[in-house]
């Protein structure tokens, strides 16, 4: 399942999108940070923006840079870039924190924030190398930045498209026995997800394995055949919004607060008085 499949685009697709211009006190932030980490040595990984137009060439304008990184590593980062004159915040310590300087901020993120996945050292370990902003970093891998878009399904903000874009310009060589292993008994999500990329993209179905679409389409003819009738309601592992009602007034599973709950917190380091 893991092999790559040859796709009849021997490039990632050019695009005339190009690199936005930041404000001078974003992009000098974004370097001191990425600076810090390199020369530290702490262990980190680039996502968002700056890791999609790695993997695409896609451009656009991000208003932060997304760290990633392991839950006690964010608390210790935290802890230095206080030391270094940041202003930091844990705004949910389940997967986010910031670091800020001025009007601008850094997000540093552990994981999903419904709690299904959380980043480990195996993350970062796999990151590629990338220049950022003229400095030399890293950004995750292409798997690990298809899973951690995977459940980015708000009504506000929905992260298909990006996961479409990043098969397609993958000319085949994503692992998929690692997306698979992140994934786990999430597999669903995973498959609505290349469900999509298979309706914007049809004449390129061979760029993902012929055994995994087998595999993921016996699944779920299996689950639709015969329904486990104990199976929780999971709606609000996709957006608590929208499914809060069958939470708070129909009485279904609160899934979103098991799987939080059994997440470490980020910890924001008490500032020590001079």
């Amino acid at each position: 399942m893991g092999k790559p499949t040859k796709r009849s685009v021997d490039v990632v697709p050019v695009t005339s999108s190009s690199p936005a211009v930041l404000p001078k006190e974003q992009a000098e932030l974004f370097r001191d940070v990425l600076s810090w980490f390199e020369k530290s040595g702490k262990p980190y990984a680039v996502a968002g923006a700056f890791a999609l137009r790695e993997h695409t060439g896609i451009c656009r304008y991000t208003k932060d840079l997304d760290i990633f990184l392991s839950t006690e590593n964010a608390t210790e980062a935290l802890a230095c870039l206080q030391r270094h004159g940041f202003e930091c915040e844990v705004c949910d310590p389940i997967w986010l924190a910031k670091a800020h300087r001025g009007e601008f901020f850094v997000d540093l993120i552990t994981g999903m924030s419904n709690g299904v996945i959380s980043v480990d050292s195996c993350w970062i370990e796999r990151a590629i190398p990338a220049n950022i902003l003229d400095i030399d970093s890293r950004v995750l891998a292409i798997e690990e930045l298809i899973v951690s878009k995977l459940f980015v399904t708000r009504r506000e903000r929905f992260d298909g498209g990006d996961i479409a874009h990043l098969v397609y310009g993958s000319r085949g060589k994503v692992n998929w026995d690692r997306v698979m292993e992140l994934t786990g008994e999430h597999w669903e999500v995973l498959l609505w997800n290349l469900m999509l990329f298979h309706y914007v993209y049809p004449a390129h179905a061979d760029l993902v394995p012929k055994a995994l679409w087998e595999d993921l389409m016996a699944r779920f003819a299996k689950e639709v055949r015969s329904p486990d009738p104990k199976a929780k309601f999971r709606g609000s592992l996709i957006d608590n919004a929208i499914f809060a009602i069958d939470v708070e007034e129909w009485g279904l599973d609160d899934v979103l607060a098991e799987s939080r709950s059994r997440r470490t917190q980020i910890q924001l380091p008490v500032r020590r008085s001079a």
